[in-house]
């Protein structure tokens, strides 16, 4: 098949969308489908019926037989429960039925997904609820359909409702602001271009690492002759292997209506980079979820292993999931845009202001939003951001904010022009911005980077603290406002006096710069460089009042998330731990003595024979100093292990305070071993063989 000229009708094929829609239902109730889409109104059940036969017949033509409600739980990897069309007749044959109660409500087994104390093992009723603004769409044979999961008592036992509620309440903030600016619209919503980084590796050598297998990252592993001090990996040419994937990823995500964008290789060897365009949030949401299912499914196909760990190999580059974000109105105008003179654009530098803000006042959440015990291993180093959360605005902007506290007009209006110094090259316009890659949150011309969260991390999370946040903010902003006597001097007073509040969260400067920490710490700003420091952050009250204001979440649905963030970062360390012992005990260990023995085999047979073997005897005694040493440091984290408290309060400190340094000498000695001991006696694949494969 030509690609090249198919793209445009492989798009969306396996896709529910707006054409297929609109070809496939009656005008009215496409209408009523849209109205839900475009305001959130609540959908009819007689249309839905209409809507649900539709969608079966649309389904059936593309091979499906089944359908699901695809779900997205507090694991935060999508769930499915997988349903045939068929329904039985009297004389013994089916047909092929869907029903709109069938397409509107689900009803899966709610018992053993975390929910965080809010109900009980056995209270096994939950139900999924049709998202009508995410379309369905086929995939194996089956027709999905994006649902949101609450229990049978009506908590939220998912990721996609309290995205939909944040949603909501920035779209109904956003709307009374703009308003007073004389606009009238009906929704305003966010948008997310996630970017998502990943590691190919070889799988021959993914199934003889147990680390890799159980845990994503390796536990052990000395660093190669070569890392990634050439930077030649970045952005280089993509090797045909690779980029046969990328090819075959690209062509399914563009069939499920993904936006695949951009693609290329990333700092450290193995490492990827896949982006797509900006989508409605929710639509990003669960086209990532998509994205991280399909990359590995087609990596089984080449041969391939994708790793989405934070840190699978150390020494080199992480990956994260740069969550560019964004708002826009109904009518298409990006809120965010400075245009040609953003210091007089006072729409832009209003909610400007509000985002300033918002980071500022909820740094907290923002750092909770991304904290797991495999992206505390990234943030702070190899291009990550610190863990302070600070804002990058670019030279332009923070100069016009600083005019406005000042009470000055800012005059440095003109464009620059940027000469390369080559004649045949035309000058070019400068941006208002760099990008400072160790900035966690930096505008970037029309959007908000933000550069914290880590590439297994489903994105609902920090969307839902940055909606919310922002919608908080833009509530305060429009109760002043909408009183005032004079709109515009009360709106520069409102902006001048929130900049000067909230000033201290913008950084310019080199995140990873030794003086960072002790001037974020002169500026009141967080340094939580752990889970186990964010995590009680979760449910201050200043948050809890944030999120029960909006109708985002309740006191009780807050506190069973902190509970599930806890329970996970233990979980997380504890297998991560138990498979460093069985690594140890099973195959370091006995690969070690077993390349000792061997050795002083050969030093007592040159003894027989009257040949000293000085060099082989010293690195027999080494080696035997080192064993010990690591049996010591087995011994240690084994007893740390068995210690560990069972409390969900408790656990996460322990096990950042003390099984996590005993892992951490186990791993220094079991990596100076294996400098030590030959190839053929190293149990597993090194970091040479597999960040360098041919």
């Amino acid at each position: 098949m030509n690609t090249n000229s198919k793209v445009p009708e492989l798009f969306g094929s396996m896709v529910f969308n707006e054409s297929v829609m609109k070809d496939r239902l009656p005008k009215d109730i496409f209408r009523a489908l849209k109205k839900t889409i475009r305001e959130g109104t609540a959908l009819d059940p007689a249309v839905a019926n209409v809507v649900a036969s539709a969608m079966k017949d649309w389904a059936l033509s593309k091979g499906a037989t089944h359908f699901t409600h695809w779900f997205q739980p507090m694991t935060g990897v999508p769930a499915e429960k997988h349903d045939s069309f068929i329904s039985p007749n009297d004389d013994g044959t089916v047909i092929m039925e869907f029903s709109g109660k069938e397409l509107i409500k689900g009803e899966p087994d709610a018992s053993s997904f975390p929910s965080g104390g809010l109900r009980a093992t056995f209270e096994a009723r939950g139900y999924t609820a049709w998202d009508p603004t995410s379309y369905a769409f086929v995939k194996d044979g089956t027709l999905y359909i994006p649902t949101a999961f609450c229990s049978y008592t009506g908590e939220i036992l998912d990721k996609k409702t309290p995205l939909l509620r944040s949603m909501d309440a920035i779209s109904k903030q956003a709307c009374r602001v703009l308003r007073l600016f004389g606009k009238e619209c009906k929704r305003v919503t966010t948008t997310v271009g996630p970017e998502q980084e990943y590691f190919l590796i070889n799988e021959d050598d993914y199934k003889q690492r147990e680390d890799l297998i159980l845990t994503g990252r390796t536990l052990f592993g000395a660093l190669p002759p070569k890392g990634q001090e050439m930077d030649d990996h970045y952005f280089g040419s993509i090797r045909p292997r690779v980029a046969a994937f990328m090819a075959e990823l690209d062509r399914e995500l563009w069939k499920l209506g993904i936006l695949a964008k951009t693609k290329h290789n990333e700092v450290a060897p193995c490492q990827h980079e896949l982006a797509p365009i900006f989508s409605t949030t929710n639509i990003a949401t669960d086209h990532n979820q998509l994205m991280m299912e399909m990359m590995k499914r087609i990596a089984k196909k080449h041969g391939f292993v994708c790793l989405l760990h934070e840190k699978p190999f150390d020494g080199v580059n992480g990956s994260g999931k740069h969550n560019n974000w964004s708002i826009s109105t109904d009518t298409g105008e990006n809120l965010l845009e400075p245009g040609k003179t953003p210091a007089s654009n006072k729409q832009f530098l209003l909610f400007l202001t509000a985002v300033v803000k918002a980071v500022d006042e909820y740094q907290d959440l923002l750092r909770v939003s991304v904290a797991s015990a495999g992206n505390d291993h990234r943030l702070g180093a190899n291009e990550a951001p610190p863990a302070i959360v600070s804002m990058f605005v670019g030279d332009e902007i923070e100069a016009i904010l600083e005019a406005i506290e000042a009470g000055e007009t800012y005059t440095d209006v003109d464009k620059t022009m940027m000469s390369i110094g080559v004649s045949v090259l035309p000058p070019i316009p400068k941006d208002t911005t760099d990008r400072n890659r160790t900035s966690p949150f930096a505008f970037t011309g029309n959007k908000f980077e933000f550069r914290m969260p880590g590439s297994t991390f489903n994105i609902a999370c920090t969307n839902i603290m940055l909606n919310t946040a922002v919608a908080e903010e833009l509530r305060q902003f429009a109760d002043e406002l909408e009183t005032s006597k004079d709109f515009d001097s009360a709106l520069a007073a409102l902006i001048q006096r929130e900049i000067k509040a909230h000033k201290r969260i913008i950084f310019n400067g080199n995140g990873y710069g030794a003086e960072w920490p002790e001037e974020a710490a002169k500026r009141g700003l967080l340094n939580l460089k752990s889970t186990p420091d964010a995590i009680p952050y979760y449910t201050s009250d200043k948050n809890v009042s944030l999120f029960k204001r909006h109708g985002v979440y309740t006191k009780v649905e807050m506190e069973s998330r902190g509970e599930i963030l806890a329970e996970e970062y233990a979980k997380t360390l504890h297998i991560e731990a138990m498979t460093m012992l069985d690594m140890l005990k099973k195959q370091i260990v006995p690969a070690v003595i077993s390349c000792s023995k061997e050795l002083a085999d050969t030093v007592a047979v040159k003894k027989s024979i009257g040949v000293d073997a000085p060099a082989e005897l010293d690195l027999v005694k080494a080696l035997t100093g080192r064993t010990a040493e690591l049996l010591a440091h087995q011994k240690a984290l084994e007893d740390a292990v068995n210690a560990a408290p069972a409390s969900t309060q408790e656990s996460p400190r322990y096990y950042h305070d003390v099984v996590i340094p005993a892992m951490e000498g186990a791993r220094k000695t079991a990596d100076a071993l294996e400098m030590m001991v030959g190839e053929k006696y190293w149990p597993f694949p090194t970091y040479s063989k597999i960040l360098y494969y041919v």
